[in-house]
């Protein structure tokens, strides 16, 4: 791909500017190689010629194309270089609001100086357990990721969030720590993760200030480490500081504030403890107020204080320790006030006794007032031998002041660092941890001293540390991909490093000259140009001697070295230091005791917390120094560097800072599935032929990039150099608008022939209808007006004749003047213009004349000359033939015919002239008669009208005239009778209409008035009933929580007293189970509170006496029990930190006993195996004969019952299926018995025969039947079975043989069959291609009416075979029918003779046709059974042919009996073993959907039926008169409803729960990614994070369908089992609601899926939701209503965004969603291809003002947690209980039907 290819026509490009210093162009004119410039066009369509250097050929920057802009990985940039990063981090932070953007693994965020939404509980359970390439930036996915790796590779992280003063490191930092407390939350009550989070508020007063890039800048490093165990909950944690900034303690710059701490500290000075302080405000105080503004805005000093105070008590530090923490900080306040008057002789100082501040400051720290005040002003000099007093000068008093001021607050800061590690710290093992460290950043000032120094230093390590981490990760990429890669050299800052830590480095040379005793920064600086003027990265400076430069990797920094002996030395006077250790305060003496010096340091002043990572250096560790003077500054730092390098190299590190780009290697990376997609519209019509993606991808570039170089195919990706996407995108919309151009083109003509047509046929009916009605009003006028046309004409033509004569003659005068003017004007100039022309005319003749003489006489002359040539020869010629005489005659024979035929035509002529002059001469004649007679017939015939005409005309108009008269008059009459008439009926009407009006107005009036009334009392009603249901609603969700915390506290109950009684029993060591969390975590709720509740051992003994179930009707019970189990579970930890203790020593001896043992236990295991296998299926056995009996038995009932209600035979077949499969199994059975005696008989047989030879093993063995002797005649049976069991198995062999070849057989016909029917496919495919589009569509329809078809027939074959098969099986069935009532008949006596002799309760049963009455008895011994078979035991499966809710029936029964005989202990212990029972079994299968709903069905129906039987008229309403009969006498048992309501409840949430847990993890790939159109979605380039993500089949992919088929198992499951409908729909509801919910705050946390396809991917898997619940007929549930703010969301992302109209319509729209949601969605919205435009910030901005009138909630994300409360609406049966059957298989023989 050459460059004039990239730099061509409409390209974009980046040129720099000096005010926005990058602006986007366009090329208008294509680039070739040696142009000198380039012609582009601006973004404000000016034209500018942008030159380029010849020599060096450098380019502008080429643009990326609109659909890479705002990526949220800048790697998938494809042009990656300085103006793309700026503009796409411009683009998501000003236009979308978004402050985090990855760059590869590195997370980049922006500080918005204000508070933002995005960091809420309900935000950190949205990331939580996502990958971190699936959501949209964010700390929390960084921090998710940590946790996530910590759990699966089981190896500690480290989160190194870095970054320059203000870019907000600290809040990121505090973030991530917040996401570890709620993810990670203790196991335990001790809240450590509150402990956690409390110790930033206390290390940011005494850590952080105001400076002038930041309020709240920390001014000291600090590395915490976030201790788990084994489950991954916080333990413990720790911390590490380094360099706090010490010199902020005794100076601030301008508009700058000293340490959090000393403002509070100054705020609160008017609290009653802190009067002893003598403190004032803050600018009292010279170490407060240097920086002259003491106030930060929007921050209370007084509130922070409180804070930090509650933060202390938290953390465990004493009141006492708070008021001495605080009395040193105030004391430091006072020192720096104290006021050193100078000498006379200047070298000498004093402080007055007197000083105020003095006093203070010895009162507050408890030190002798004179000691202080001597040795401020005086230092001792110690020589070899003596001691010298020396006074100082007044410098050097505030020098040592301010020391000692800086040292006091950095010792109360390492102590106050020590005592929170402490109180975080656990006794617990720790097994991993994560890191998070908070870091001063790279800097450079107009001024930079040591601490810029050490900064830097410290950002070079990190930096080092970095490059080694991201090129190893891409290496490892680049061997997993297996893509051939060579070590690459990068930038590796390793001289810098040497340079400042290596031997003789910077360091050195300083810690060498403050041991000099009188060295000088500038001795110092000198060494530094002397010893390192040859290194690359340091210069000295041209103007400066005092001063070096370090060229960092991020910039040269200027270092001036005055201070750096000073700040490296931290010199402080030892008797200062002595006076402190002999403080009257304990506090105060510890803090200078000199065993903490000899301890290595983490903060600057040396004095920081030890660290608690096992991690040893590799590298020999520093020597120490033997002087007693305490080690330099700049080596305590390089000492705890160190360590913290070794802590990160041994952690997986992420990173939250800001990096430079690689422009490169391969920086972009594609899946083979993403890339097809992305793509395919460049592949060919016959590669696509191919199913291998990876070769077709291959094939495509291969013939779009020439280059091979440009790109690298891995085994999962490929791999692109930089630029090149960007070409493919520019193939791909160059294809793109010619394919949408040609579909403009058509589309845009078939919609105007269509417009055209529909407007003809409007307008042509428009014009009939418009010209018939115009002719008929045309006809009208014309009738109307033609008589006043005849009388206007005339008069008209006269008065129009006279104007135009008038006219006329105007006219013509002015035209003769006007013309003869013009004619004037024109002559003049046609006479000018004519005697130009006669001149030119007589030049250019004369010329012509001229040159035609000359040319004339030439041709004469030569004319001339050939001519008498020509005749020369011709007059001899002549001459010769005019002398024959033939030549005359010739000539006179020509000339004689010709003169004859002349003569000829002229007599002709002649002739006919005089014929025609005759006859013209009579035509004359004639004409002049006829015109004489004419005129004398006229002047007759004139003569005679004129007399008579006169006289006829005269009289008829006296007629007229007289006619008309009359006529006038008549008319006038009538005209003033017809105006009376209509005066008066112009009044009535009037009248009338005046008295209308009035009725019309009462009408309205009284309308409006009941309107009124009537919206007033319907508002009223229904504020009412809603404000009731609300209420309703709210009590019920209150109430169901409560019972969800009961519930939750009663499992925690139970697993502390089975723990308790392993604990009791079992002395070895008990493994928790690794599933198990805080039970705590997962509550919701919020506890209740214990603080009333009284003793708790009287609520346990309540418990044991009145059992579990009524105990817990009383309140004050259940907070007994809940503060009893909180006691117990401590203990519980307790215990288990034993055992933990007793697993090491017992785990060797188990292991020595087990090796011994399993020899033994293996033998004597497969004895008691088979002998337990063959009693099981003897058992079996028995209850399959007793099953066959009662099959029998209900095969002749239901046949009698045929017989005599002559019923449909439905029943009867099941149960013949069931009788079947009954023989059946019961042949099987007898198999596997014959087996097994034949392995117990060879099993004897060995141990006899190994009996010698290992006598142990008979005592070993407790089996009963193991010393038994086998007879001989036994083990001929046996051997008989054997051999026959033998034959038996070699039969189903060979039969299995035969059918498998057979099945063989036919997957070969099969497979012969479809490879024919491919072939066909692929020939007709082949045939269509080269059809053209039309006929390609035509044969398609006919192939698929052609397949349709076949199916169709082979669909009636298959329907007519099955009705043959089921009328042969309806006859045989009606013969079995008949053979079985007579074989029932004949056995019926003999059965009944055998019942006889059984129990009394099996005699009852007989009875049921005649006299059951729907009871049923057990003996009291029997309960435990009744509840085993019935509920513990019960398998849904078993009942699946039964009644539904059959336990339910059965339990209600038995109450009914217990009832019946007034045994109140009876129904009560029934009750409660049943509650006991259903908990068990669902704690049991608490992941069982099956069960959790078998078992509310039941629960549901049980409490319906104690409703429906209790005798209450409420719920009798629909009883028949026999269910009536059914009814309680007895007890009243509302107290047990309540309970199974709750019971029912607590099901219902856990069925809710575990249908959660089965769809949670298919939402959002079914939604969101799943291509439910195919072809629909666009797919974008990835960048870094999506790498572990990009299979297109992967495990965690789902589709709509998977939601669909697991909603109808749901269904299925719950209909099958008689769950009530409307808890159905209730169920639905939910679940909807989290599928809403799920995919929502996806969608508002991942900007890859907003998009315009994702919503139309999103309302048609919707519509598909909705179409199920119609077709389940469950859209009454209201879970459409719970979508819609999810349909408003797909909505919002198809609409128009460009208009205040289509903002005007969003709005009206989008009523579910929030202004936060809607602005979310609009500033993610992210366009996939080049033809969509994004959503500009004016329009985001007119969304905001139009929603600013909405009440919105804050909260961004919903909560998919919610539960709807649940209603169990009264659903009573309509069977009767004597019409109910058990069935044999569940074991209920001692029931006795009464």
């Amino acid at each position: 791909m050459s460059v004039s290819e990239l730099y061509g026509q409409y390209t974009r490009v980046w040129i720099p500017d000096p005010d926005e210093v990058w602006r986007s162009a366009e090329l208008t004119k294509d680039y070739k190689e040696g142009d000198t410039s380039l012609q582009l066009r601006l973004e404000d369509e000016t034209i500018r010629e942008y030159p380029i250097d010849v020599q060096s050929n450098q380019l502008p920057f080429l643009r990326n194309p609109d659909i890479l802009v705002g990526e949220n990985d800048l790697t998938a940039l494809s042009y990656l270089h300085e103006p793309a990063v700026l503009h796409n981090l411009k683009v998501r932070f000003l236009e979308s609001n978004h402050i985090y953007t990855y760059c590869g693994i590195v997370l980049v965020a922006i500080n918005p100086y204000e508070q933002l939404p995005i960091y809420g509980q309900d935000v950190i359970y949205a990331y939580s357990g996502q990958n971190m390439g699936d959501m949209d930036p964010h700390i929390f996915a960084v921090a998710e990721e940590a946790y996530k790796q910590m759990a699966r590779d089981e190896k500690n992280q480290s989160i190194i969030v870095s970054g320059e003063s203000g870019a907000g490191k600290t809040v990121s930092a505090k973030y991530a720590m917040r996401y570890f407390a709620t993810v990670g939350g203790s196991a335990s009550d001790t809240n450590i993760e509150e402990k956690v989070l409390a110790s930033s508020p206390i290390m940011e007063a005494i850590g952080n200030a105001k400076t002038t890039r930041n309020d709240n800048s920390s001014r000291f490093g600090k590395y915490i480490q976030i201790g788990f165990d084994k489950r991954y909950h916080i333990i413990g944690a720790n911390m590490r500081t380094y360099l706090l900034e010490k010199s902020r303690v005794v100076f601030q710059a301008d508009d700058e504030r000293n340490y959090h701490i000393f403002y509070q500290l100054c705020a609160a000075a008017s609290l009653p403890e802190f009067k002893e302080l003598a403190l004032t405000c803050a600018e009292d105080f010279f170490y407060t107020s240097q920086g002259r503004d003491t106030c930060i805005e929007g921050v209370d000093d007084a509130e922070d204080f409180e804070k930090t105070r509650q933060a202390f008590t938290l953390l465990g530090v004493r009141e006492s320790h708070q008021i001495s923490i605080f009395k040193i900080i105030a004391s430091i306040l006072h020192l720096g006030n104290v006021e050193i008057q100078a000498e006379r002789d200047g070298d000498s100082c004093s402080i007055s006794p007197q000083d105020e501040h003095l006093n203070s400051f010895c009162r507050l720290l408890g030190v002798e007032h004179s000691q202080m005040e001597h040795w401020l002003c005086h230092r001792k000099l110690v020589t070899t031998s003596e001691t010298y007093v020396k006074t100082m000068s007044l410098q050097q008093v505030v020098n040592a002041r301010n020391a000692l001021a800086k040292h006091i607050y950095a010792q109360l800061f390492g102590w106050i660092v020590e005592h929170i590690n402490k109180a975080l710290h656990t006794p617990l093992k720790q097994h991993s941890f994560i890191g998070v460290l908070d870091i001063y950043g790279f800097e450079t000032f107009e001024v930079n001293s040591f601490e810029q120094f050490c900064i830097n230093y410290a950002n070079e390590k990190l930096q080092q540390q970095f490059n080694s981490h991201v090129f190893k990760l891409e290496q490892e990429e680049y061997m997993k991909e297996q893509i051939p890669w060579t070590l690459i050299d990068f930038y590796d800052n390793q001289p810098c490093i040497d340079l400042i830590e290596a031997k003789l480095g910077i360091l050195d040379l300083l810690d060498e000259e403050c041991k000099v005793p009188k060295g000088t920064d500038q001795n110092w600086a000198q060494k530094l140009y002397d010893r390192h003027s040859g290194s690359q990265h340091f210069q000295k400076p041209r103007m400066s001697n005092t001063a070096f430069i370090v060229v960092h990797f991020a910039d040269k920094v200027e270092y001036l070295s005055d201070g750096f002996l000073e700040k490296n030395r931290d010199t402080v006077y030892e008797e200062q230091i002595n006076i402190l250790k002999a403080s009257k305060f304990p506090l105060v003496a510890d803090l200078f005791h000199d065993d903490k010096d000899s301890v290595p340091a983490t903060t600057a002043s040396g004095k920081g917390s030890s660290s608690k990572i096992n991690i040893r250096s590799a590298r020999p560790p520093l020597k120490v120094s033997n002087k007693e003077h305490k080690k330099t500054v700049g080596h305590q730092f390089r000492t705890s560097l160190h360590l913290l390098m070794e802590t990160l190299n041994a952690t997986t590190p992420h990173y939250v800072r800001c990096i430079k780009p690689n422009d490169e290697k391969l920086p972009f990376q594609w899946a083979y599935h993403d890339f097809f997609n992305r793509y395919r519209v460049l592949v060919k019509k016959r590669e696509l032929a191919n199913t291998d993606k990876k070769a077709i991808c291959r094939s495509v570039l291969e013939s779009l990039i020439k280059d091979p170089d440009k790109f690298q195919f891995g085994r999962t990706k490929i791999f692109f150099r930089a630029g090149q996407v960007a070409y493919l995108e520019k193939l791909r919309a160059d294809k793109f608008r010619a394919a949408t151009i040609m579909i403009q083109k058509t589309v845009r003509g078939w919609l105007q022939k269509v417009k055209y047509r529909r407007l003809k046929a409007t307008t042509l009916t428009l014009q009939r209808y418009c010209r018939g009605l115009l002719a008929r009003r045309l006809a009208e006028h014309l009738r109307r007006t033609r008589a006043a046309i005849m009388l206007q004409k005339q008069y008209r033509m006269r008065r129009a004749r006279l104007a135009y004569q008038r006219v006329h003659r105007a006219t013509v005068t002015i035209q003769a003047f006007t013309r003869g003017m013009f004619v004037r004007r024109i002559y003049q100039q046609v006479l000018m213009e004519h005697k130009a022309t006669i001149l030119q005319k007589h030049v250019r003749g004369w010329v012509a004349r001229r040159r035609f003489q000359r040319l004339r006489g030439a041709a004469i002359v030569i004319q001339c000359a050939f001519r008498m040539l020509k005749a020369k020869q011709e007059l001899k010629a002549l001459k010769i033939e005019a002398r024959s005489a033939e030549h005359l005659k010739r000539l006179n024979v020509g000339m004689e015919n010709k003169v004859v035929q002349l003569q000829r035509k002229i007599d002709d002529q002649n002739k006919e002239f005089k014929t025609l002059s005759e006859q013209l001469s009579a035509v004359t004649s004639t004409h002049t008669m006829e015109v004489e007679k004419l005129k004398k017939e006229l002047a007759r015939y004139q003569q005679s009208q004129g007399e008579d005409g006169s006289l006829r005309l005269q009289e008829e108009v006296e007629s007229l005239r007289a006619e008309l008269q009359r006529a006038h008059s008549e008319r006038k009459i009538l005209e003033d009778a017809h105006t009376k008439e209509k005066d008066e009926l112009r009044k009535r009407v009037a009248d009338l209409e005046e008295e209308n009006a009035l009725l019309k107005d009462e009408k309205e009036q009284l309308n409006n008035q009941i309107l009124c009334q009537a919206k007033d009392e319907s508002a009223q009603n229904s504020a009412k009933e809603n404000l009731m249901k609300r209420e309703l609603e709210e009590e019920r969700s209150r109430y169901q929580n409560l019972v969800k915390e009961y519930s939750r506290l009663e499992q925690r109950y139970d697993n502390l007293r089975d723990e308790m009684t392993i604990i009791k029993q079992t002395p070895g060591h008990r493994r928790n189970p690794s599933n198990q969390s805080s039970l705590e975590s997962d509550s919701n709720y919020p506890s209740i509170s214990t603080s009333e509740v009284g003793d708790t051992e009287d609520a346990l003994q309540q418990v044991e006496d009145i059992g579990l179930e009524k105990a817990a009707m009383d309140m004050t019970v259940f907070l007994k029990l809940q503060k009893r189990v909180r006691e117990l579970e401590q203990e519980r930890k307790k215990l288990q930190v034993q055992l933990e203790k007793r697993e090491q020593q017992d785990s060797r001896k188990v292991q020595v006993e087990q090796a011994k043992n399993d020899l033994d236990l293996d033998q004597d295991a497969d004895l008691a195996y088979n002998s337990l296998k063959r009693q099981e299926l003897e058992s079996e056995n028995k209850k399959l004969k007793n099953d066959l009996n009662e099959l029998r038995k209900a095969v002749a009932d239901q046949a009698t019952q045929n017989n005599s209600s002559h019923s449909s035979p439905d029943s009867y077949s099941l149960l013949l299926n069931q009788l079947k499969l009954a023989n059946e199994e019961l042949e099987v059975r007898k198999e596997e018995v014959l087996i097994l005696r034949t392995q117990i008989v060879s099993a004897d047989q060995r141990r006899l025969a190994g009996k010698s030879t290992e006598p142990n093993i008979n005592a070993r063995t407790s089996w009963p039947n193991s010393e038994k002797h086998v007879d001989q005649e036994d083990a001929i049976e046996a051997y008989h079975g054997v051999c026959q069991t033998n034959r038996l198995l070699e039969a189903q062999l060979q039969a299995q043989s035969r059918e498998h070849e057979e099945e063989v057989e036919g997957l070969r016909a099969q497979v012969e069959a479809l490879k024919e029917e491919l072939d066909k496919q692929q020939q007709t495919f082949c045939q269509t291609l080269l059809l053209s589009p039309e006929a390609q569509v035509e044969f398609g329809v006919q192939q698929e009416i052609s397949r349709l078809t076949n199916e169709n027939l082979d669909l009636k074959e298959l329907v007519e075979k099955l009705e043959k098969n089921e009328r042969k099986l309806k006859k045989q069935l009606k013969i079995y029918m008949k053979k079985v009532q007579d074989l029932e008949a004949a056995q019926a006596l003999a059965q009944s003779e055998r019942r006889r002799h059984e129990l009394n309760r099996q005699v009852t049963v007989q009875r049921k046709e005649k006299d059951f009455q729907g009871m049923l008895e057990y003996h009291k011994e029997d309960e435990a059974l009744l509840i085993r078979n019935l509920v513990t035991d019960l398998k849904p499966q078993a009942l699946a042919g039964t009644v539904p809710c059959l336990p339910a029936y059965i339990l209600y029964m038995c109450i009914r009996h217990a009832d019946y005989v007034n045994d109140d202990l009876k129904v009560h212990s029934l009750l409660t073993s049943t509650i006991n029972g259903i908990k068990k079994v669902l704690k049991k299968h608490n992941d069982d959907f099956e069960m959790t709903s078998f078992w509310l069905s039941n629960t549901c129906r049980l409490l319906h039926c104690l409703k429906q039987y209790s005798g209450d008229e409420g719920f009798m309403t629909q009883n028949t008169a026999k269910q009536n009969e059914h009814c309680l006498k007895n007890f009243d048992l509302t107290e047990y409803r309540q309970v199974l309501s709750d019971l029912s409840i607590q099901i219902y949430q856990q069925l809710i729960k575990i249908a959660e847990g089965v769809l949670q993890p298919m939402i959002v790939s079914a939604m969101l990614e799943n291509e439910s159109i195919q072809g629909l979605s666009g797919v974008k380039p990835t960048g870094y994070r999506k790498r572990s993500s990009s299979m297109a089949d992967g495990d965690n992919s789902y589709c709509l369908e998977a939601v669909i088929r697991q909603m109808n198992s749901f269904h299925t499951v719950m209909c099958d089992q008689g769950l009530d409908p409307e808890i159905i729909l209730q169920v639905f509801k939910q679940l909807f609601y989290m599928i809403n919910a799920v995919t929502l705050n996806n969608l508002l946390l991942r900007k890859d899926v907003c998009s315009w396809s994702t919503g139309m991917q999103l309302r048609y898997n919707i519509s598909q939701l909705e179409e199920w619940l119609r077709g389940r007929n469950l859209h009454q549930s209201g879970a459409v209503q719970t979508m819609e703010p999810l349909i408003q969301a797909a909505q919002l992302l198809q609409l128009k965004k460009k208009t205040p109209e289509d903002a005007e319509a969003i709005c009206s729209l989008c009523t579910s969603l929030s202004t936060q949601q809607i602005v979310k969605i609009l500033n993610l919205y992210t366009p996939l291809n080049e033809f969509e435009e994004r959503v500009t910030v004016a329009f985001i901005r007119t969304i905001q003002a139009q929603l600013q009138e909405r009440n919105d909630p804050q909260q961004l994300l919903l909560d998919f947690k919610h539960m709807f409360p649940v209603l169990f609406p009264f659903n009573p049966s309509s069977l009767t209980m004597d019409s109910i059957h058990i069935p044999a298989y569940l074991n209920l023989e001692f029931l006795n039907e009464v």
